[in-house]
């Protein structure tokens, strides 16, 4: 039993020299260098708070700081702009998936007279809303819509309106449990089941000091079916959003500073052109040309008035100066080869945070050339359309179709849509076919082509790319044959279409070498 004993210990002594990481007993950390605990990651303490206390501690200042941003920065508000018209551009649009065609006009054609009433404000139209919401969400991380049903008297195509609400009307703070056994956390009523059934909002905006309703600090509890809550969690049971600036606040706040730091030290150093030195014996109570200043003697030992002794420059001046005085002119110091490479790096990570492309950030199309303008088109394109499909369509779209079309049923308002119909078979008016809008081409004619080819080998419905550029393709093929109609009927002739690649006899003509001119001809 010994012998086996130190045999083992032998083993065991041999492995451990060979395999170092073996044996280390209770450093569970050893092997993962992210969670070692040396000399660079000392003080790398992160606390295992969940994003909902980091909102509910910190949400409030990060948003009132990202708000400041947007409205004072242009980096931010331009990010903010093109992340809006990104995703939302004009609009995304719907498509009934309805077999009669004729129901299938009628909804559209409702829809879009519908659109310009949506707003409950009056400011804007429904895209105009689905985009003001996006930019709201980049700021804020969330924004609320709340479904307004409006009486059939009030003279609306549909009896339904939008309201905005931004994030500072649902108070992060608040918090308690109710009788019914209901909590509410950060302003959000759940169930027992984890369900959301309710919002506390405030009647009015907490910052907003022209209000005079009267209904500061009241809150009103508003049932969660007539609320969209539009959220994009960063982490697993995040409840509320978090803005998209949260991490790049500190590095757009600084840079800005370093900005407007290096701006007045360039133009308080072009003030000075040059300093005129005289020697010591000169009075300090004349200036260059021997006359008493005005005001001499105010200055503490007697010398001007430092605004008495600053002498001017105009054009063609000659200035005589004194005997023994001279002329030394300002050197200001450059900023140095330095600073655009500085700027061109902190602006990229300031991109990278916000998930905005350096173009989209800062308009800069000066360092692209066409294939990196291209990929990085690609690439803000997959983000987008994730965006897209994920929270915009999904929470918004799909949820306001929903109550429109139940509305729309109540009120009579669609042309061959009863109330009864939709009660039987809601799903049958709820099959809708949302169209993003299209991205611009970076090479048109190429990209067209690619589309052509996969559609002419089978790879692609020609559907599906007249989906992708925000066309719908059985409204666009009804157009097409009405237009082929009407010309066949005043006897137009449509223009055969090019072959790839042909060159039309206007191009050849240019692309032919010039002929050399008559001798003879004047």
């Amino acid at each position: 039993m010994g012998l086996l004993t130190s045999l083992g210990d032998n083993v065991r002594r041999g492995v451990s020299a060979a395999l170092p990481w073996v044996g280390l007993g209770g450093n569970s950390t050893a092997g993962l260098e992210a969670g070692a605990g040396a000399r660079r990651l000392r003080n790398f303490r992160p606390g295992p708070a969940h994003v909902n206390t980091l909102v509910a501690n910190a949400g409030r200042t990060v948003t009132e700081r990202a708000r400041w941003l947007v409205r004072n920065n242009a980096y931010a508000i331009n990010a903010v702009d093109w992340w809006g018209s990104a995703v939302v551009g004009s609009g995304i649009t719907p498509s009934w998936g309805v077999e009669d065609q004729r129901l299938k006009a009628a909804l559209r054609a409702t829809w879009d007279e519908w659109t310009d009433e949506a707003d409950a404000e009056g400011l804007t139209d429904f895209y105009g809303l689905m985009r003001r919401g996006v930019r709201e969400m980049f700021i804020t991380g969330e924004v609320f819509y709340r479904l307004r049903y409006r009486r059939p008297g009030d003279g609306l195509t549909v009896p339904l309106q939008l309201q905005m609400l931004p994030s500072e009307m649902l108070d992060t703070a608040y918090n308690l449990r109710l009788e019914n056994g209901n909590t509410v956390r950060q302003g959000i009523e759940f169930d027992l089941i984890g369900r959301r059934v309710a919002y506390w909002f405030w009647r009015v905006h907490p910052a907003d000091s022209t209000e005079q309703t009267g209904f500061a600090g009241q809150r009103s509890r508003v049932p969660a079916a007539e609320v969209i809550h539009l959220l994009d969690p960063v982490e697993a049971g995040q409840i509320r959003g978090l803005s998209r600036f949260a991490n790049v606040v500190v590095q757009l706040f600084t840079l800005d500073q370093y900005d407007d730091a290096e701006l007045e030290r360039k133009k308080v150093a072009a003030l000075f052109a040059g300093f005129i030195t005289r020697p010591a014996e000169v009075d300090p109570e004349e200036n260059i040309v021997g006359v008493p200043l005005p005001g001499a003697g105010l200055l503490a030992g007697g010398g001007p008035p430092i605004e008495a002794a600053i002498a001017g420059l105009e054009a063609g001046t000659m200035q005589v100066l004194m005997p023994g005085e001279g002329v030394e002119f300002a050197e200001p110091a450059d900023v140095g080869g330095n600073y655009e490479a500085f700027q061109f790096r902190a602006l990229l990570r300031i991109g990278v945070g916000l998930g905005v492309p350096y173009h989209g950030l800062t308009g800069d199309m000066t360092r692209g050339n066409y294939g990196n303008t291209r990929a990085s088109s690609l690439d803000a394109r997959r983000r987008t359309e994730a965006f897209q499909w994920s929270v915009v369509i999904f929470g918004f779209c799909r949820r306001v179709a929903a109550a429109w079309t139940a509305q729309a049923a109540l009120a009579g308002a669609v042309p061959g849509m009863t109330a009864e119909a939709f009660a039987r078979t809601p799903k049958a008016f709820n099959k809708i076919r949302w169209m993003p809008p299209p991205w611009g081409w970076v090479d048109p004619l190429k990209d067209v082509q690619a589309d052509a080819l996969m559609v002419e080998n089978g790879f692609k419905a020609r559907s599906e790319v007249m989906e992708a550029n925000g066309f719908d393709a059985e409204e666009t093929d009804r157009r097409r044959a009405a237009d082929q109609e009407r010309e066949e009927r005043l006897g137009l002739t449509r223009p055969a279409p090019a072959a790839p690649g042909a060159t039309t006899q206007t191009e050849e003509d240019d692309q032919a070498p010039a002929k050399p001119a008559d001798p003879g001809s004047t």
